[in-house]
């Protein structure tokens, strides 16, 4: 082949000849080679800079913020060992359908030493709610007189309602003593549909009364009029009523039940809450507030069991005290 071009050009066909044009064509190959691969590299090196220009790799994250990210992992995996360790605990007490239990934290309260705890977040409100057999409609006994006492400061708001000896006395009787006159009086004044109809509107369970049957609600429901009580919302926005109610509960004459088991767990710890009691069944619904700042709601609603008087308040205190202890451990 290399003859037929050399022939072609009229070039000679001296082997020694021919060899010193390849060998000059060949460096000459060379260096293009080279001159190319040094272009290549130079385009590669500057597209590289103009990328790390655009798109500048990430930084190394702080010490600080890995350290907040390890501190939301153990707040979370916290969370997950108390829900787990009670609602484990719940579905045991529950299990035989003679108990529902209802468990709401509410978080700390402003300033105080929980609030200021490092893992104060472990306790944000909400983030531990638990509840087991719930939404089981239950015979609410006295309990029923929290919802009373929402319908009434609902009618206040639209002045239909105001307070005055009578009506102040007979909060009082109804609260404290938890006697049944003045919520039954209620009851006819504004009557039963009306009230239902409120407690409907609420998106509690509804209805509550009827001429039939006891007053029956949920662990739930009560859970949520409660809430709105803790925070001032709904039918309590009122700041004056909401600490009377609060006060009155506070001073509530039946507490071997979520008061008795809270403070064995905890002492000084304090509740405001209502109790209900009729035939076989006992209930307690409270709002807690640990020494340091805790607070939380918690309805625990019983029957059976050879039940009668208060012979179930016992019952209901060693739930509270093993749902407090399970959730705030030494506090």
């Amino acid at each position: 082949m290399l003859k037929k071009l050399l022939k072609a050009f009229n070039l000679p066909v001296d082997p020694l000849y021919n060899s010193a044009i390849m060998n000059e064509f060949n460096r000459y190959a060379l260096k293009k080679i080279l001159i190319v691969a040094l272009l290549l590299f130079e385009v590669v090196i500057v597209s590289a800079h103009l990328i790390s220009i655009k798109h500048p790799a990430d930084p190394p994250m702080p010490a600080e913020n890995a350290k907040l990210l390890n501190k939301s992992s153990q707040i979370k995996r916290r969370q997950k060992t108390i829900k787990q360790n009670l609602t484990a605990y719940l579905k045991t007490v529950t299990k035989d359908k003679t108990v529902s239990v209802s468990f709401y934290n509410l978080g700390a309260q402003l300033n105080s030493p929980a609030a200021n705890s490092e893992y104060a977040d472990v306790y944000r409100e909400g983030a531990l709610q638990v509840e087991a057999n719930a939404n089981t409609p239950e015979v609410s006994a006295s309990t029923y007189k929290l919802f009373i006492t929402a319908y009434l400061m609902a009618q206040k708001s639209k002045g239909n309602f105001a307070w005055t000896n009578l009506t102040e006395d007979g909060f009082y009787r109804m609260i404290v003593n938890s006697e049944n006159d003045f919520a039954e009086q209620e009851l006819v004044h504004y009557s039963l549909a009306a009230i239902n109809q409120f407690i409907k509107h609420q998106n509690w369970y509804a209805p509550v009364f009827s001429n039939n049957r006891a007053a029956t609600t949920t662990s739930h429901s009560l859970q949520l009029l409660l809430e709105d009580l803790a925070k001032g919302q709904g039918a309590f926005t009122n700041h004056a009523d909401r600490k009377k109610i609060l006060k009155l509960m506070g001073e509530q004459k039946y507490r071997t039940g979520i008061p008795t088991g809270v403070a064995a767990a905890t002492a000084k710890t304090t509740v405001a809450d209502k109790v209900g009691f009729l035939n076989d069944t006992n209930n307690d619904a409270g709002i807690v507030t640990l020494p340091n700042g805790q607070r939380y709601i918690l309805v625990i609603m019983t029957h059976g069991h050879k039940q009668s008087g208060l012979s179930g308040f016992p019952r209901i205190a060693k739930i509270a005290k093993q749902v407090q202890t399970i959730v705030y451990g030494e506090q």
